[in-house]
């Protein structure tokens, strides 16, 4: 199973990203979307999992705060901010957030901790990520993206 993670994408799609999600089976999200229309072209690449950002207003009220999904054996948590994220993580193989907009993965107790940056507006100097993954055997393998982008 071939997955796209990605949040914070502000209100932007941008081209390089939305090739990256022309074979993808699933696309999870972390948050910070900023427009409905946003979500409605996600939706037609592959099933969306996705969760409500800080900047997320009343359009995204029926978007879940925190979701927790298994796919292809492999349990995900989601919610926008590590804050947020629960001290009981029982069952949970990986988490995934945002927020930050600074690229993480990093393994902690077993658990996958995973926010794959900001694909949206640049901001704060950061540079703009995503992440995709295969899932097989109900192991992930997480690869991260780095779409360039002008530095002004």
């Amino acid at each position: 199973m071939k997955l796209a993670i990605l949040s914070d994408t502000h209100g932007l799609l941008r081209p390089e990203v939305l090739e990256y999600l022309k074979d993808v089976d699933a696309i999870l999200h972390g948050g910070d979307i900023n427009k409905p229309g946003i979500v409605d072209e996600l939706r037609q690449h592959a099933p969306l999992y996705i969760v409500r950002g800080n900047n997320d207003k009343e359009w995204a009220e029926a978007i879940p705060h925190d979701l927790t999904v298994t796919l292809d054996g492999v349990t995900f948590y989601m919610v926008h901010n590590k804050k947020e994220v629960p001290a009981d993580l029982s069952g949970v193989d990986a988490v995934v957030f945002g927020h930050s907009h600074k690229y993480l993965q990093e393994a902690k107790d077993g658990i996958l901790w995973l926010n794959p940056g900001s694909c949206g507006p640049r901001r704060f100097h950061q540079e703009i990520t995503m992440m995709m993954a295969e899932i097989a055997d109900g192991h992930i393998q997480v690869t991260k993206i780095t779409i360039p982008h002008e530095v002004k």
